[in-house]
């Protein structure tokens, strides 16, 4: 038995060695100025355990299973970010930069082995169903996510629009978990929205940044500026949960001077060491014609606030701080989300790949933003916020340090809890609160950020009407 095994090992260990130089594992130890020899002693030790569960795990088990399930080990034990992406999922990543799919309508992570909710995506069922930041998911169905890997969780989620799934949710509060029942639907994000406040002032929201993201934005700005020219402009990046950098950089853009730095990246290789410009080279991929060129006139200088919370995270983070740091634009609500890494897709053949973190982002001022997010100018509470629990970068397991702060994390230093992340003694019976909508006349800190314009006085924080008797 052992000499099997010894040979099943010395067999892989060939196999894995061919593997890792097809990967180009030399040329990437050449970037870093020192060739690298492969860690032979390390994958001796893998190819025993290969051959050890070949020959004597309780049931037959597929190479192709023990290699995806290797590989995927490896990939979430860095961050919680980095991921193998099989023919499902990374099909399923490709369909959704473009703004549809199906499922249920949230971006999620993994947290302790459980699916925690980032945030939910609007005018999605899960959106609507009253699904929050920092929900965490730990039964799809009557199965346990406990021991799911996040693709399995969100194969799981995703399903045949009008199909009926139920999650059980714990939420911070809440004295026993939420059932909550969800309808899958083809998800349709429509990723900019915008409106007329009131005659010169304009209300652009941008939901995810997708491929098409700064093209909708160009003509939802023309169709505000029909009306005639405008005083002021709302940008909403709340519960924005990022997508395409490039996208970032070409929204950014529009509101910057041309060749502006819009934001850098750091890392090992020297293709993470890069700098973003308000740059046609910069937002346009596969030569397209340039969207910025049907600007409306004004939209350089016309006064702005951007609208921010701890939904808003990575591509909306990138904005939210190029404008901040050349000054054109007050930001306003609360700490953003912080996640402030750069992940790469790596194609590896047969319809597969991995999403690796390969840089961390910083704003044109060298901030960095990785577990740390974007501080507003002016910190407006959402209303309820005492009720709300956001999930952040920092709560999540095995981020990656802000290494601007490094200094203080090895002291013990922790970020300062947010106003809304007190949580509250819940009704166990109190079903899910429906979300607010953005952009409505309800919308406080909107309405805030109209004041803000208008140089009129603002409320840090809403006071409950008063009754009257």
């Amino acid at each position: 038995m052992k000499n099997k095994l010894q040979k099943a090992g010395l067999l892989l260990l060939g196999a894995v060695a061919g593997v890792l130089l097809s990967l180009n594992f030399s040329a990437i130890a050449q970037k870093e100025g020192s060739r690298s020899p492969l860690p032979v002693e390390e994958l001796r030790s893998f190819a025993e355990v290969f051959g050890a569960i070949k020959s004597n795990y309780v049931e037959p088990v597929e190479d192709k299973k023990l290699i995806s399930e290797a590989i995927n080990g490896m990939l979430t034990g860095l961050d919680p970010h980095s991921a193998y992406l099989d023919n499902d999922a990374y099909r399923e990543m490709q369909v959704g930069t473009q703004g549809e799919f199906g499922g249920l309508g949230i971006e999620v992570g993994m947290e302790d082995g459980f699916v925690k909710v980032v945030s939910p995506i609007e005018d999605t069922p899960a959106y609507r169903a009253g699904i929050k930041s920092g929900d965490l998911i730990i039964k799809l169905d009557e199965t346990p996510v406990k021991g799911m890997s996040l693709n399995d969780a969100v194969k799981r989620m995703r399903g045949k629009p009008r199909t009926a799934i139920k999650l059980t949710v714990l939420r911070k509060g809440e004295n026993k978990p939420l059932e909550i029942t969800l309808v899958r639907d083809v998800i349709k994000v429509q990723s900019v929205k915008s409106k007329l406040i009131e005659p010169g002032y304009g209300y652009l929201r941008v939901v995810q940044f997708q491929e098409q993201s700064g093209e909708n934005m160009v003509r939802h700005l023309s169709t505000l500026y029909k009306a005639g020219a405008l005083k002021g402009l709302v940008l909403d990046l709340r519960n924005d949960p990022g997508g395409l950098l490039h996208g970032a950089v070409g929204i950014s853009a529009a509101f910057l001077p041309s060749k502006s730095i819009v934001v850098t990246t750091d890392g090992r290789t020297e293709d993470a060491k890069r700098k973003y410009l308000a740059s046609t080279d910069d937002y346009l991929r596969g030569g397209r014609e340039d969207y910025l060129k049907g600007l409306p006139a004004g939209v350089k200088n016309v006064p702005m606030v951007v609208l921010v919370n701890g939904g808003s995270a990575s591509a909306s983070e990138i904005v939210a701080g190029a404008l901040q740091d050349h000054k054109r634009a007050v930001i306003m609500g609360t700490q953003t989300f912080g996640k402030g890494s750069v992940q790469t897709i790596m194609p590896l053949g047969n319809n597969t790949a991995i999403k690796l973190t390969t840089a961390r982002y910083y704003t044109p001022s060298g901030r960095s933003i990785q577990a740390k997010g974007i501080t507003p100018d002016i910190v407006i509470e959402e209303p309820g916020a005492e009720n709300r629990a956001w999930l952040r970068e920092a709560d999540l397991d095995k981020h990656l340090a802000n290494d601007k702060e490094k200094a203080t994390e090895a002291a013990g230093g922790k970020p300062a809890a947010h106003p809304e992340a007190k949580p509250k003694n819940g009704n166990p019976d109190e079903q899910p609160l429906k979300p607010m909508e953005f952009g409505s006349d309800k919308d406080f800190q909107l309405a805030q950020a109209v004041n803000q314009l208008k140089g009129l006085p603002i409320e840090l924080k809403s006071t409950p009407a008063v009754q009257k008797n």
